[in-house]
């Protein structure tokens, strides 16, 4: 890929996103998607996989041990490895133990990526969002952007 902003040796990805003119091409973004063992997370997979075939961002799931879950880590994985298999989208898959809020924002600014994406935010009959607690703790201490899929 041609990227065609000026650009320093020491210049990384996100910085040159930010020189880019709009009509350039643009440099893949890198993905942590974080799923627990809810649909919630489910559907966040299956929509984050339709997004990254049609813009080949680079993905990364991880794997968290929450305490709501619907499943247990080895099926998780499975379902997960099941759908990724499915798509045509190469994404690697971690398992991420202890705290799943702090370790996906831990895991984001060591490994520079570019965005964490959730799974989650059901609407209360007010019609306000109702945020899990690995949600809310990752949009309130992220140091980088979050997309929370609804």
């Amino acid at each position: 890929m041609t990227v065609l902003a000026e650009s320093g040796p020491g210049t990384t990805d996100r910085e040159r996103r930010r020189l880019l003119p709009s009509g350039y091409d643009r440099v893949d973004m890198k993905l942590l998607l974080g799923i627990g063992g809810s649909p919630d997370g489910i559907d966040a997979l299956e929509r984050t996989l339709e997004r990254v075939a049609e813009t080949g961002d680079d993905l990364t799931v991880a794997l968290l041990d929450t305490v709501s879950t619907d499943y247990d880590l080895d099926e998780l994985e499975q379902k997960a490895r099941e759908r990724i298999d499915a798509s045509d989208v190469a994404a690697e898959t971690r398992r991420v133990p202890g705290h799943p809020g702090s370790k996906l924002t831990e895991i984001a600014q060591r490994e520079g990526f570019d965005r964490i994406v959730l799974g989650g935010g059901q609407r209360s009959p007010m019609g306000k969002i109702n945020l899990g607690e690995v949600a809310e703790f990752v949009l309130l201490n992220a140091d980088i952007s979050v997309t929370l899929v609804r």
